[in-house]
């Protein structure tokens, strides 16, 4: 149904390999994401696209307007980089030491660009389209930088959509589900002060960082002792730290903890119970404890007809065989996730290879191969929801 995109697409299949590589190799951390906007900026103007920029500090808004219909649609990706060293090995590796596109953002911002281009020079929908091109995606909160600058009252949308490719899903293949989907995310910063001493004399100290390890071990039980065991949660301490000598009992010690789930009442759960058990803990060792609580995340919730919509899209293009109406749900956490309490709409995988490194890998790279099917995708979505009466 939708194969004159994908001919069209492959006309200019050169064009998105080397735009991909050209943002793979000069990758930019979240809100410093100049030299991308910039191209994005440029590349949406050269094809008739009003350009809006500085939206949330480093977002690109690009609006296309055809035809009579009030139907607004919205489309979503993210151009934010990690702070890894590559490992690929590739011949486009990044130019920035420490930086890389782990994550497979060069590609999603490459895929919305092609289907941009397609899209502006066929013009085969009525309607208004939105292109959301969004900042700092990893753990920053660039979409609720973008909300925070008024990006849908400036730009309302009927409903919004974003992509995201997945390793281990065969390449090109694409993941729906509706309702939960990404897990919540709260960052916790806890600092447990004790007292400071002489390691041959710890009667005459506190020892925070005894106090530390054994609240490492007793957050274990939170989600086997705590959460339904048919529900969802993660409790991770990602970092303990806590002194610099081996004769020396640390003054403090400081723990960074992530919790995740995938409903509103495990959330608030699992955040209770962290938080009791630290400051029991830390009161049992004689110390006391602060917990400073960021809420990153909200758990990803897609909306019921928008995904099924989506689905069928998919189906239609690539075919049955090649769409899971019911894609596994995912702990890991997704800031259009804020996008989505604001607005219905869905948000979907694509495959990026059975056997490829999976994301936040310093071995990690976007495959190629899925480009045009992404952009393809996007391409058909805008004009399925805007089809012409």
């Amino acid at each position: 149904m939708y194969q004159h995109i994908l001919a069209w697409l492959n006309d200019v299949a050169s064009d998105l390999h080397a735009t991909r590589h050209d943002i793979h190799a000069h990758p930019e951390l979240g809100f410093e994401e100049n030299r991308t906007s910039a191209l994005v900026a440029r590349s949406l103007e050269e094809w008739g696209y009003e350009v809006h920029t500085g939206i949330g500090k480093t977002g690109v808004v690009g609006v296309l307007r055809n035809g009579s219909s009030s139907r607004k649609l919205g489309i979503r990706a993210d151009m934010d980089a990690l702070p890894i060293i590559e490992n690929t090995g590739a011949a486009y590796s990044s130019k920035h030491q420490g930086c890389m596109h782990a994550c497979g953002h060069d590609g999603h911002t490459t895929m919305l660009l092609g289907a941009a281009r397609y899209l502006a020079a066929t013009r085969q929908f009525d309607g208004t389209l939105t292109l959301i091109f969004q900042p700092a995606e990893e753990g920053q909160g660039g979409a609720e930088a973008m909300l925070a600058d008024g990006l849908l009252e400036r730009f309302p949308c009927d409903a919004l959509f974003g992509m995201h490719n997945m390793p281990g899903l065969p390449a090109g293949h694409l993941g729906f589900r509706e309702g939960p989907m990404m897990a919540s995310q709260d960052l916790l910063t806890v600092t447990i002060e004790g007292v400071g001493g002489h390691g041959s004399m710890p009667h005459l100290a506190v020892d925070p960082l005894v106090a530390a390890a054994s609240v490492v071990m007793a957050l274990q039980t939170v989600v086997a002792r705590n959460i339904d065991a048919q529900q969802a949660a993660v409790v991770t301490v990602g970092a303990l730290q806590a002194g610099e000598a081996a004769n020396v009992i640390p003054q403090q010690a400081i723990l960074r903890l992530s919790l995740r789930a995938l409903n509103a009442q495990v959330r608030e759960q699992t955040l209770e119970r962290v938080c009791a058990i630290i400051d029991s803990q830390a009161q049992s060792f004689g110390c006391t404890s602060r917990i400073e609580h960021r809420p990153a995340y909200p758990v990803l919730v897609n909306h019921a007809a928008e995904t099924e919509f989506a689905r069928k899209v998919g189906v239609d293009l690539l075919g049955a065989d090649a769409v899971d109406g019911n894609t596994a749900k995912l702990m890991g956490s997704e800031d259009f996730a804020w996008m989505l309490q604001r607005c219905p709409g869905a948000y979907l995988f694509i495959g990026n290879g059975v056997s490829r490194p999976m994301v936040h890998n310093p071995a990690y790279d976007f495959n190629d191969d899925i480009l045009l099917t992404g952009a393809a995708y996007w391409g058909a979505l805008t004009e399925s929801w805007l089809k012409p009466a």
